[in-house]
């Protein structure tokens, strides 16, 4: 059988991602998550990974408390090494029954020591602290540290909410400055745009002369954000378009290896495996690479190490011959394949098309007659590629109760640039897992539950298209 291509442990799910590159090898720290009720507490797992595609599972890593510790759940921070080769974590303690003033939970900047490399870790409970007045006890989390090297010292941001305004508005990234990683300071906000709700996960890194911010929001967006700067200390700026993905991929942090830099997050699933099924907490790892443009920008992707690991052509044929040209001024025309495709499969096509066309893309696990699939969709005259399904959810037995009036799966929306002529639309599939990317700029990830087979295909809608290149291929069997 084939391995998957996206990590997730047998017993549980994938949640919040710590990422740390030693020796050329990823450590993904992560939160492992278990649905189970009552919960038996959060602790950090770990797997690692050499080349992006084959991982190593080596289960608990830094260990939740007991039922009366600070830290019966350990949830996100981050990990640095010292000058005298020590690891230091930073994570967040939570106990639900340690409630703060308000009557929430406390949240607490927790730390912890490695000496041998990681492998294990020493608690040190003496140096937990919370968030100082005029910010929520409760929001106080995912501890991010960077040093600051033209100032020679430590600076630890925090998730957090100031503690009056309006309710939507209070996020703040708060920050801290330290010396020697024990003692912490509070200083001025690292970045407070009176925005969010709050700014989880963040992550900051300099890059190519730039300084980049990533956070994940949950207010008018559940998604995963970035902002660029010249200096760790601002002004930031919002890039034309400032999403690394839509709904689905979310908690993303980073690490570097040889230059490139690799964002590592969790694909949400949906409660019932179906697709009209609400989004959970946590799910399974997925990887993109990011790439910077000449403005500074930055494009996400597929790394390069996960196309290369699909082998193996698959046949396609379709009932004409490719490079083909669909050309439907005024109506709607698509290929589909004769044969259904595996469950895991790379797919590329490049489209060339023509100025003034309203739609086109790929059509998955597709009936023979294209009519039922899931769909993505480049939409030129939107500027954006949009995830759909047909047929969409009924609410009725009547023709006209096909929930028409939505027009895509709503949060699964991502704008690019598709101006006319070639664009490269790549997609990974892996049983109910799907990643797309346009041009290696733009990623959307989600789940595809309901329909388990099918054909692959491409469209056309209201223009002119043509296919000038289409492959698929799938891993070697081992």
């Amino acid at each position: 059988m084939n391995h998957p291509v996206f990590f997730q442990p047998a017993d549980g799910w994938v949640g919040d991602l710590i990422p740390f590159e030693k020796d050329g090898e990823f450590w993904l720290f992560y939160l492992h998550e278990v649905r189970t009720d009552p919960k038996p507490g959060t602790a950090w797992h770990l797997v690692t990974t050499k080349d992006l595609t084959q991982f190593q599972d080596h289960g608990v890593s830094l260990p939740h408390g007991s039922s009366t510790d600070l830290d019966f759940n350990a949830y996100t921070g981050s990990i640095v090494l010292d000058d005298a080769g020590v690891h230091h974590v930073f994570y967040t303690g939570q106990n639900p029954d340690n409630l703060g003033p308000d009557g929430l939970p406390l949240q607490l900047a927790m730390h912890a020591t490695s000496t041998d490399g990681m492998q294990t870790w020493v608690k040190h409970p003496e140096l937990t602290f919370g968030a100082p007045a005029g910010y929520e006890p409760g929001d106080w989390r995912d501890p991010f540290i960077f040093r600051d090297g033209s100032q020679g010292r430590w600076r630890m941001l925090l998730a957090a909410r100031h503690g009056s305004g309006p309710g939507r508005r209070r996020g703040v990234i708060a920050q801290c400055v330290s010396d020697d990683l024990l003692t912490w300071r509070h200083t001025e906000p690292f970045w407070d745009p009176r925005r969010y709700i709050t700014h989880e996960c963040p992550d900051v890194f300099a890059w190519g002369g730039w300084w980049y911010m990533v956070y994940s929001e949950f207010s008018e967006s559940f998604t995963t954000r970035y902002r660029m700067a010249t200096s760790p200390d601002g002004p930031w700026t919002v890039p034309e378009q400032d999403s690394i993905d839509g709904r689905a991929f979310y908690a993303s942090k980073s690490a570097a290896r040889d230059g490139r830099r690799f964002l590592f997050g969790w694909i949400a699933s949906k409660e019932g495996n179906h697709d009209a099924g609400p989004w959970q907490w946590a799910g399974t790892m997925a990887v993109l690479e990011m790439r910077q443009n000449v403005d500074g920008t930055l494009g996400f992707g597929l790394a390069d190490e996960v196309v290369e690991s699909f082998w193996d052509e698959v046949p396609v044929t379709f009932d004409r011959a490719l490079p083909a040209r669909l050309d439907v001024p005024d109506g709607y025309e698509a290929l589909v394949s004769d044969q259904d495709l595996p469950a895991q499969f790379y797919a590329k096509a490049v489209l060339d098309i023509a100025a003034g066309t309203t739609e086109c893309g790929l059509l998955l696990r597709a009936g023979a007659d294209g009519d039922h699939s899931y769909v993505l969709r480049l939409e030129p005259k939107r500027g954006r590629l949009v995830f759909d399904r047909w047929p969409r959810t009924r609410t009725g037995d009547a023709q006209w109760q096909v929930s028409g009036d939505v027009p895509f799966a709503l949060e699964l929306e991502r704008p690019c640039r598709l101006s006319a002529g070639l664009h490269t639309l790549e997609v990974v599939v892996d049983g109910d897992l799907c990643v797309a990317t346009v041009d290696g700029q733009v990623a959307l990830s989600t789940r595809i539950y309901d329909l388990p087979t099918g054909r692959i295909g491409v469209f056309a809608g209201e223009g002119s298209v043509t296919v000038t290149d289409f492959e698929v291929r799938r891993r070697t069997n081992n």
